[in-house]
């Protein structure tokens, strides 16, 4: 497990940068936290790190955003918190996302953990008794 700490708001920016470094290679995170960790904060300072191009939002209701970056790589940005059934990700492409080579991001991946491949890289966003974040990477 590989951790990273991020003191406030302004260190996302060195959070994300340490977060791309540490995990090179992989391009498919799982993002767990309980509400208020600061999963889709911690997403959109990612997706800036990666060049979007777009503005970064939840995808709570849409359940996954497409970004471009500068360079032209897609980024996807999925919330599964309102899937009820996990047949409801195939409805709308779910494994053409992931097989595609693009980044993706999924946020409340655990209610849909039956159908995530198995080398999707885990990440716990926690937040500290300093208000701190704390963010584990399991590669």
């Amino acid at each position: 497990m590989k951790q990273i700490v991020i003191k406030d708001l302004d260190d996302l920016g060195r959070a994300a940068a340490e977060f791309i470094r540490l995990t090179a290679g992989n391009r498919m995170f799982a993002i767990r936290g309980s509400m208020g960790a600061g999963k889709t904060t911690f997403i959109k300072s990612l997706c800036s790190r990666l060049g979007s191009v777009d503005t970064v939002t939840s995808p709570t209701f849409t359940i996954v955003n497409e970004y471009s970056s500068f360079i032209g790589e897609k980024i996807y940005h999925f919330d599964f918190y309102r899937i009820e059934k996990v047949e409801e990700i195939y409805d709308f492409g779910f494994e053409e996302y992931i097989e595609s080579g693009n980044w993706c991001f999924m946020e409340w991946p655990e209610l849909v953990e039956e159908a995530l491949p198995a080398e999707v890289v885990r990440v716990r966003l926690s937040v500290e008794d300093d208000m701190s974040r704390r963010v584990d990477i399991y590669l």
